[in-house]
């Protein structure tokens, strides 16, 4: 692994440890204040980045062809791992399944996945991990909202001791979908795209330093909420979403991007590369904003950060071998 990526690791295990050390001394509060943390990346920051990243996609100079190659079968992965997730039941709250499957399927393309495309692939790989990196979010956060704003709508049809009014959930569903802090800025960014404007630049400087806050307070956040509920108890689970995340997920675009779409080379490694990312802060942002699978979803994280320093090598020999 470059010198380049492991820095990078290392800055964003210092960031985390720094919000566990916060967390542990109750500089803030305890879970609620990481959870306000959370809901402030989520509810500000986040959408702010998503707006502006939506805005200037170019969208003739996407390679299409590799994308569909990588977001196939990730979105694949994670409605099999939501279904799976609902067909086996148990205690989990509405939103648990839809939280588990974005956690086994949503990687850190941004802090992370792009230092290490610039480090290991130069600027040609670069480019084809910001391609995927400008729809990441688009594709995989709005697929799984959809489904759980749909089992949150029957949880409530259910609760209210009636059967559900399919028009009604409907639009319910299609109404929180689109009102949400992931969906509305992405559909908003996608509707100032199409207009060709640019974005004002004084606008644009508002959105860029919002937009930077992701990261930082997401990490923060993780540490945070890792000091709150550690763990134990979470610890089986965690580790199989994790070796979800870090070992099918990518073995299923390696398939998919070699015998289905015919890449090799360096467009293969690159979307085996981001499909074999540790699960992001978006996971955690998506837990908090349900209030389901926190801890679950902040062990996940930590877990396979630690686990891609050893699989990233595995999936970059076999990447190159076909």
């Amino acid at each position: 692994m470059s010198s380049v990526v492991f820095f990078k690791l290392f800055a964003i295990f210092s960031v985390v440890a720094l919000g566990w050390g916060a967390g542990r001394m109750r500089f803030f509060g305890g879970g609620e204040a990481a959870r306000a943390l959370s809901n402030v990346a989520f509810f500000l920051f986040a959408p702010a980045l998503l707006f502006r990243t939506t805005a200037r996609i170019d969208v003739a100079t996407l390679p299409w062809s590799t994308l569909a190659a990588f977001f196939v079968p990730a979105t694949a992965w994670m409605v099999a791992v939501y279904a799976w997730q609902r067909y086996r039941g148990g205690p989990l709250a509405p939103a648990g399944p839809g939280v588990r499957a974005i956690t086994a399927t949503f990687g850190n393309t941004a802090q992370l996945g792009i230092p290490m495309a610039a480090a290991l692939f130069g600027e040609r790989g670069l480019s084809i991990h910001l391609a995927i990196v400008s729809v990441h979010a688009l594709t995989l956060l709005s697929v799984v909202t959809v489904l759980v704003e749909l089992d949150v709508a029957k949880a409530a049809a259910r609760e209210q001791g009636s059967r559900a009014d399919l028009r009604r959930m409907l639009g319910l569903t299609v109404r929180n979908t689109v009102i949400h802090p992931v969906v509305l800025p992405v559909l908003a960014g996608l509707a100032w795209n199409l207009t060709g404007w640019p974005i004002a630049e004084p606008v644009d400087g508002v959105l860029q330093m919002l937009g930077e806050a992701v990261v930082p307070v997401c990490l923060v956040g993780i540490g945070m909420s890792l000091a709150h509920y550690g763990l134990q108890g979470a610890a089986t689970s965690a580790a199989t979403l994790a070796a979800a995340k870090l070992l099918a997920l990518p073995l299923l675009v390696l398939l998919v991007g070699r015998y289905a779409a015919g890449l090799d080379g360096l467009p293969l490694t690159v979307i085996v590369m981001a499909a074999a990312l540790p699960t992001g802060s978006n996971a955690l942002m998506f837990a908090q904003r349900y209030r389901t699978q926190e801890g679950e979803t902040t062990a996940a994280i930590v877990v396979s950060t630690l686990g891609f320093v050893l699989g990233a090598p595995l999936w970059l020999t076999l990447a190159a071998a076909l």
